[in-house]
């Protein structure tokens, strides 16, 4: 098992360092030693021992934090494991990761909570959070242990892969988990409208012929869970929100006060269903590409905050599976490795939004959201910290992801800007040129 804590003392010298949290975006040394930030300002002194990583020319954030991510592991580990899934999102930029239970077993008792936990540990990567399920089976007809699972590591609950049509169980879930002051996470999709939909619903699935899943089925699973929330005073969290109505009605809601925090995706951000054209499996996706329309108020969520959690849903799937009809390929994108370089490149340097505000949505916001550590860079806080270079130029290669699984709709895209050091608890885990 990896100690976080073995680590040196470490400087980070001379970069921009940008912390929302604290109203920080200046240039700053950052000291971390036994695995804490330890003091940041202006010109500190070097201790003697320290190792010094020069970040001039480079922005030092709070380590990002992915709250939506499918590890495959237990069950499916010839598309990701633990392992390569906590490597993957360390080459993101990422130092936590929280790991969906649609696993087989599903996650579902204190026994499996407690696997993903230490595998997660022994990955010596990022940080791997386990994520219980609502459901036993996540068949939704019976509650989980919730108590249990929260005490063997769970940070949040969720039947992700799968709604909770029950409105009976969402109810309950939302009323016992606020014993645990943990989120209820759910994937908003209404089983009946959506029925065997493998797309959008729209002009381009008529064109194509492959029957589509309408927006309806996302905007009333969403409105459901939002009234739900707010009869029980119950933390909703809304995963990869897709449709224009979807948008607004959470914004009507924050605007009455019901809680809920909530998701946007890289990809439901930048592209639409135009991009199934010639049956393209890497496309498909659940909740699906939407039309340009739906995504403009997705994006216009995300600038205002109704939509507070940049996630990127990582779905591995093997090479093999995609390679299917469309109709018979599963669902899902690999996004560990991209999103950084798609958000600086479309919203940072196109001027749709500020760096702070983008480590907002992908480091605080999400550490709120699951009530995790770190999220900021406050003196006594855990050193999770991630290193980004502006202005480096890549292209997305899928044969050079850390990820087990390829299927990405961004192969070939040029982007600008990239990790390029993350550091959990005070260790570089992975850095740029070192893989």
């Amino acid at each position: 098992m990896t100690d976080w804590h073995d680590a040196g003392p470490v400087l980070l010298q001379g970069g921009r360092v940008v912390d929302p949290e604290q109203g920080i975006d200046g240039v700053h040394d950052v000291l971390l030693a036994e695995g804490r930030i330890v003091a940041l300002g202006p010109d500190l002194e070097t201790p003697e021992g320290v190792s010094v990583v020069d970040c001039r020319g480079k922005v030092v954030v709070p380590g990002l934090i992915d709250v939506h991510v499918h590890l495959r592991e237990p069950g499916g580990e010839h598309k990701e494991t633990i392992a390569t899934g906590a490597r993957a999102a360390a080459a993101g930029g990422f130092t936590a990761v929280c790991a969906m239970p649609n696993t087989d077993p599903v996650i579902d008792s204190p026994a499996t909570v407690g696997f993903v936990a230490a595998a997660g540990k022994a990955a010596g990567a990022s940080r791997v959070y386990p994520v219980g399920a609502i459901s036993v089976g996540q068949r939704g007809e019976q509650l989980t242990e919730i108590g249990e699972l929260v005490k063997a590591g769970a940070v949040a609950i969720t039947d992700d892969g799968r709604p909770v049509m029950d409105s009976g169980l969402m109810r309950r879930a939302l009323e016992y988990s606020q014993s645990f002051d943990i989120p209820v996470a759910d994937h908003p999709e209404d089983l009946g409208l959506s029925g065997k939909g493998a797309m959008n619903e729209g002009v381009v699935s008529a064109r194509l012929g492959i029957q589509g899943k309408p927006n309806a089925s996302e905007d009333v699973h969403i409105l459901r869970d939002l009234l739900v929330a707010e009869l029980t005073g119950g933390h909703i969290h809304l995963q990869h929100v897709s449709t224009r109505h979807g948008v607004r009605a959470i914004r009507d809601a924050k605007a009455r006060g019901v809680r809920v925090t909530a998701e946007a995706s890289p990809h439901h951000l930048l592209l639409t269903d135009e991009e199934v054209e010639g049956y393209r499996t890497e496309a498909k996706m659940n909740p699906p590409l939407r039309t340009e329309e739906d995504r403009l108020e997705v994006v216009a969520g995300f600038l205002d905050g109704t939509l507070d959690t940049l996630a990127t849903d990582h779905a591995p799937h093997h090479y093999d599976e995609k390679e299917q009809a469309f109709d018979d390929a599963p669902f899902g994108v690999v996004g560990l490795e991209t999103s950084v370089g798609l958000m600086l490149t479309h919203f940072v340097h196109e001027g749709r939004m500020d760096l702070a505000t983008l480590v907002d949505r992908m480091s605080r916001a999400p550490a709120r959201a699951f009530r995790l550590p770190g999220g900021d860079l406050k003196v006594g806080g855990p050193a999770d910290v991630t290193v980004l270079d502006l202005e480096a130029e890549w292209e997305v290669d899928p044969s050079a992801f850390l990820s087990r699984s390829r299927n990405t709709p961004f192969a070939g895209w040029s982007l600008r800007g990239r990790p390029i050091r993350t550091i959990v608890g005070g260790r570089t885990v992975w850095a740029l040129g070192d893989h």
